[in-house]
């Protein structure tokens, strides 16, 4: 298994041991019911133009997708859920752990979430991130991927008992969130590789992007 797999497999376990059963039951038929909608089956994916796109980082300064192609060969966008989901933090640590092998390779990564810019500056220094944080509030780009979803009714309830306040985070009440998403995009916007799904704890592992990089020089 890969090192992130291997964190994620390894926080499951403990995630077991703290949180009831009835709640993981609940947060597991949440995700299925979400797997059925088969919302990442429209999503952008590989062989089509990315959505073009300018977002304030954690500084509030504005971050366009045409700039960032200026002077990367290519452009890694990875779409998470906020500080709040342990998953993304996952994530979000095991591409900052590999950004020398991206900048080497000539590309550049970028993270997106639905938060506010003062909670994306959280999640930057929380994962001690190197790159970009960009702020989609109200989920517009992230809603021109196709990526867009609406947290479950019955998982509400359970988020504000674990103390996650998304409204507070996001500014913005409705609970939409983006599925776990990242995409590969070259000079010409084109996307070479996508991985979107609607499980939350399921990611890419940062090395597949790497090899599919290698494959295209």
């Amino acid at each position: 298994m890969s090192r992130l797999v291997e964190e994620i497999e390894k926080y499951k376990e403990v995630f077991k041991d703290k949180v009831p059963a009835d709640i993981r039951e609940i947060m597991i038929k949440a995700t299925k019911a979400l797997e059925d909608t088969s919302i990442s089956a429209k999503a952008l994916k590989e062989g089509s133009i990315a959505k073009d796109f300018t977002l304030p980082n954690a500084l509030g300064e504005s971050v366009s997708l045409d700039t960032l192609l200026e002077t990367n060969k290519y452009l890694v966008v990875n779409f998470y859920r906020g500080v709040w989901c342990p998953y993304c933090n996952f994530e979000l640590q095991a591409l900052q752990g590999m950004n020398d092998a991206f900048t080497q390779a000539g590309a550049k990564i970028v993270a997106i979430s639905p938060q506010t810019p003062d909670a994306s500056l959280s999640t930057k220094e929380k994962n001690d991130l190197s790159f970009e944080v960009l702020s989609d509030e109200k989920n517009v780009i992230s809603k021109e991927y196709g990526l867009v979803f609406s947290l479950a009714q019955e998982l509400r309830p359970i988020y504000t008992q674990f103390g996650i306040n998304i409204p507070a985070l996001n500014e913005d009440d409705s609970y939409e969130l983006p599925m776990p998403a990242t995409y590969l995009i070259n000079q010409n916007k084109e996307i070479l590789y996508s991985f979107i799904d609607e499980d939350y704890t399921k990611r890419c592992e940062p090395q597949i992007i790497l090899d599919i990089i290698a494959k295209n020089k």
